[in-house]
């Protein structure tokens, strides 16, 4: 299985000199299995430029949500296949606390963006799921609730034999009610090859930030350790975390077991 990080930005866009290398665009995530299979895992901006290289095929398109915060959905509408007349597009929601299953179309409603979702040429199919477990052709794929406002879903995907977690805008210790205890995401990610796991916040960002739905680096790491997970990818980085930032969060975590990365736009991985 491939992976290929379009978007790694948590809450909003940062574009500029201080981003580039590690990337401004929000949430987008490509899987592709071995036998050219592929699932997108929600819809940032990053989204915008992995339309673009899907426009070359045809084959129907399923974007996989985690949750519906503006920073997940925001890409939709510069998606280039929506545009494609007849472009199947299948759209498999989060499982949110509140249930607004087509809040990814309804950003293109009215006075908020100049095409509607009803002028849209392409085919698109939104298909909640009920239950937390099913196959997508080479994807078997499982979700937990986030601890998250609103809530949404992690995934846990399994294709050609290798496992992958995403659980992006999570917190793993939050001050209110837990949807999902710490000793459940123990059980959830352990022993995948790779996980992908929220990050946007460090100590010193405490206790401001407390309950705003996000780990911090050192949170997800000592999870991975716990859960023996093959390798972490950092994920949703703060907005005001600089390029330089993020390198010496690298360096800090360098020859940890498992391997902790620091997701770059544009950065493939294999398990």
């Amino acid at each position: 299985m491939q992976i290929k990080f379009y978007g790694v930005r948590g809450s909003i866009p940062t574009p500029g000199a201080e981003t580039q290398r590690y990337g401004g665009n929000t949430p987008c995530v490509l899987l592709t299995s071995q036998s050219g299979q592929q699932l997108i895992l929600d819809s940032g901006t990053g989204i915008r430029q992995l339309g673009h290289e899907l426009l070359a095929d045809n084959t129907e398109l399923v974007l996989l949500l985690s949750h519906n915060h503006w920073d997940h959905i925001q890409g939709f509408p510069f998606f280039a296949p929506a545009y494609q007349t007849g472009r199947q597009i299948r759209i498999i929601p989060g499982h949110t606390l509140h249930g607004e299953h087509d809040a990814i179309l309804k950003q293109m409603c009215g006075e908020f963006f100049p095409v509607p979702p009803n002028q849209l040429p392409s085919a698109i199919r939104i298909t909640p799921m009920a239950e937390d477990q099913w196959q997508l052709g080479d994807f078997h794929i499982r979700r937990c609730r986030l601890n998250h406002p609103g809530s949404g879903s992690a995934y846990r995907i399994t294709a050609d034999g290798q496992s992958l977690a995403y659980v992006t805008d999570n917190e793993l210790f939050p001050p209110q009610q837990e949807l999902t205890p710490r000793a459940q995401w123990l059980e959830f990610v352990a022993g995948v090859d790779l996980l992908i796991h929220d990050g946007q916040y460090l100590e010193t960002d405490m206790p401001h930030k407390l309950g705003w739905g996000h780990s911090l680096v050192t949170e997800a790491v000592v999870l991975a350790v716990e859960a023996k997970v093959k390798k972490l990818v950092i994920f949703s980085h703060d907005p005001a975390r600089s390029d330089q930032q993020l390198d010496l969060l690298a360096q800090q975590w360098s020859g940890q077991q498992p391997e902790v990365v620091m997701a770059m736009e544009g950065m493939e991985l294999w398990c």
